[in-house]
């Protein structure tokens, strides 16, 4: 049997129907290894053209031709196609294949036999055919001996390594598992391996290799996706890598590893099913502090159960809070392995949690004193930020995430500062976005924000700003952007129109045109008070 799924010219002519018509090799005896996939008799001149490849040609002769030039034709045209090999039955039509045909067949390297007995050609096509059958039988038990000894490594407590060091032994080659983008996460080399092939040295050369040539893997190299559950980008979570490194690799190999790339995905599905709900277990323990059903007396304990040890010092509550776009529907688990790994390089002890329903991924951090709060705030946001991107839940066009840090404490008030985060980092959304938002100077939009269902807020908000709204939404020369400026410098005209790029005249008619529209003096604190309050709630205001 043939490991690429066939069997060989020599082992066809040692079967029983063609050994009975006594075959007789009389061009390229060297190449009977040739790979036979199927048996096809016929008698037309141009039967080339309904071969594929790899088939075993039976014929009497009668469609080689009577000249020369035909039959040199006919034979091209076979080795052209890339058959196994032409057997030809002597008899009426040749007594002896004629010397051009025979050379002919030498010059294309195409293995020419003849019969010097006339033989039943159905019966060496079901010969073939049973022996091709049941060698494909023959490899397709390999394949399920390497999924039958990776199920056993896992059911015995073993993981993916295992796994991988299992097909690396049967393959003869180095084995890699990289995420869908490339990345690396487990390589196995085979245990007959010597210890210079080092399999990550060797997947380093072929990153090498990819990035030269920007053309995928080399070539023999079998690739296998192994599957994500999902659609589109998440139809795939991991691909196995098996390059040819020490021996070709065959169809054979193929097929194990695709039975090994079924098993992989249910690991990896079950890793991640385990490491999502560990996270929502902690995005569990971090809500019921913040709604004060653990008290705070017990939640050290239960931190610590949870893996957060933190030192003497306060505890810093921080709450992110993906726009409804980005809430991601099955990645919580990429998300927060991608925020943990980002958050390793902060150096201080973290409790993450995630809360699918709400969007919302709550932390406690355990700083060393109050003065490392703004050091630690920025390195925290900047890794929430990168945790999304590298969990691909930003969206074009979507608002960002919004990252607002409360107050530092102890566990007696890490419960209130991470309810105080949670609710700000709601009220946030829709304000000019920064790398973090600090609660504490927040408290008038939490308080616009939750009185944003009463109808005394949009009824403030139109007496306040409603004509200026009006005329905006009539005019292409907008005017609240420019009163936005005005009030953020505190009522100071020279910094306002140098934000607004505009000469002083033109800022001081704008100025005079708002004063006319909403009526009122523009100089006056209360005025200046209360159209800033109705600047900031208008973004709740129905």
């Amino acid at each position: 049997m043939d490991s690429q799924g066939g069997i060989t010219v020599r082992r066809a002519l040692e079967l029983p129907g063609l050994r009975g018509g006594l075959p007789e090799v009389v061009a390229c005896a060297d190449r009977l290894d040739r790979t036979v996939r199927w048996v096809h008799a016929g008698e037309v001149p141009n039967i080339a053209s309904l071969l594929k490849g790899g088939e075993l040609l039976l014929t009497t002769g009668l469609g080689l031709g009577t000249r020369p030039a035909e039959q040199r034709a006919f034979v091209r045209g076979l080795a052209d196609r890339g058959i196994a090999a032409l057997v030809v039955e002597l008899g009426p039509r040749f007594d002896r294949l004629p010397a051009t045909l025979v050379e002919t067949a030498r010059a294309a390297g195409l293995p020419v036999v003849q019969l010097h007995r006339e033989v039943a050609f159905v019966s060496v096509t079901e010969e073939v055919h049973t022996e091709i059958v049941n060698g494909h039988y023959a490899l397709l038990r390999q394949a399920e001996e390497v999924h039958r000894r990776c199920t056993e490594a896992l059911l015995d407590g073993g993981g993916v390594p295992q796994v991988l060091r299992i097909l690396a032994d049967f393959a003869g080659n180095p084995v890699f598992l990289e995420t869908a983008e490339g990345q690396l996460l487990y390589a196995a080399a085979p245990g007959a391996a010597p210890a210079a092939a080092d399999p990550l040295q060797i997947w380093e050369g072929l990153r090498g290799q990819r990035a030269a040539r920007a053309a995928g893997p080399p070539a023999g190299t079998v690739l296998v996706d192994v599957a994500g559950g999902g659609h589109g980008t998440a139809a795939v979570r991991a691909r196995l890598v098996l390059p040819a490194v020490s021996a070709p690799l065959l169809p054979v190999h193929r097929m194990a590893a695709e039975r090994a790339a079924g098993i992989l995905a249910v690991v990896l599905m079950q890793a991640r099913q385990e490491e999502e709900l560990a996270a929502r277990g902690r995005g569990d323990f971090l809500t019921d502090l913040a709604a004060g059903r653990i008290l705070a007396e017990d939640a050290p304990a239960q931190a610590k159960v949870l893996g957060f040890k933190p030192g003497e010092g306060p505890l810093l509550p921080v709450v992110m809070r993906l726009a409804s776009e980005l809430s991601p529907s099955g990645s919580w688990a990429l998300l927060a392995r991608a925020v943990l790994e980002e958050l390793s390089s902060v150096g201080v002890p973290v409790l993450l949690g995630v809360r699918p329903v709400e969007g919302r991924v709550p932390l406690l951090l355990g700083l060393r004193s109050e003065s490392e709060r703004t050091a630690v705030a920025d390195r925290v946001a900047t890794a929430l930020r990168t945790g999304v991107e590298r969990a691909g839940l930003e969206r074009a066009g979507a608002e960002p995430p919004v990252v607002v840090v409360g107050v530092a404490g102890g566990w007696a008030a890490a419960g209130a500062g991470l309810q105080h985060a949670a609710e700000t980092a709601t009220a946030a959304q829709g304000l000019s976005d920064r790398p973090w938002y600090d609660a504490r100077r927040l408290d008038i939009d939490l308080l616009l924000w939750r009185l944003r269902d009463h109808p005394d807020l949009a009824a403030f908000v139109d007496r306040a700003i409603g004509p200026l709204r009006e005329h905006d939404r009539a005019s292409r020369a907008a005017l609240l952007p420019t009163l936005e400026v005005y009030l953020a410098h505190a009522g100071r005209k020279a910094e306002t129109a140098r934000e607004l790029h505009l000469n002083r005249q033109t800022l001081y008619n704008r100025l005079a045109r708002i004063a006319e529209l909403l009526g009122t003096d523009l100089d006056d604190p209360q005025t200046v008070l209360a159209l800033s309050l109705a600047l900031r709630a208008r973004r709740h205001a129905p």
